[in-house]
């Protein structure tokens, strides 16, 4: 497993060794303890989500908000997506920045999502697979979001703008300056 930094603070790619033969391969996908020997940060996940989507799908920016606040572990198992995190800390010098990386089942890329951040992507392929792994359990009531077209974040989602496809809470979700990420 190696751990890359990404310009966000507290933002990691972690890419797994890979062994293949002439059966297949074969990669570890997590091991706590090695993430926390890596990272210095707990590795301890409570929730797995999975979600299948097609061609143009964007989900996010989602987030949410103080004690239920969620780190992510975020993959693609099938397919391909535009992986996106906005860092929402007031008092991180990456506040209002967004990262994005091709996360896909080819590359087997892992992207760390660090608590007080926004999260989304979009996807590349005819379909994908994406799995998260969340420290934190979900909670409805502390669900945020901030609109994924926003100007003053410029996100770049590697798909025209026209093919987005959205929930109709994503075409209705606050803009950055609006959102209250506490």
């Amino acid at each position: 497993m190696k751990l890359k930094e990404t310009p966000l603070k507290d933002c990691y790619i972690i890419e797994p060794s890979i062994f293949e033969d002439e059966r297949g391969y074969f990669y570890e996908k997590f091991n706590e303890k090695k993430f926390e020997e890596l990272t210095g940060l707990n590795g301890h996940f409570v929730q797995d989500n999975i979600s299948k989507s097609s061609y143009g799908v964007v989900r996010g920016v989602h987030l949410q908000k103080g004690e239920h606040a969620q780190a992510k572990l975020v993959s693609c198992l099938e397919g391909r997506v535009f992986d996106v995190a906005v860092d929402l800390r007031k008092d991180s010098e990456t506040y209002g920045q967004w990262f994005g990386i091709e996360l896909s089942a080819e590359n087997k890329r892992q992207l760390y999502v660090p608590r007080g951040f926004g999260h989304g992507f979009s996807v590349l392929s005819e379909t994908a697979v994406f799995s998260y792994k969340c420290d934190n359990f979900y909670n409805k009531e502390a669900e945020g979001a901030i609109a994924w077209n926003d100007p003053d974040v410029g996100i770049d989602w590697q798909i025209p703008l026209e093919d987005a496809i959205l929930s109709d809470k994503d075409k209705h979700s606050p803009s950055f300056k609006e959102e209250q990420f506490l």
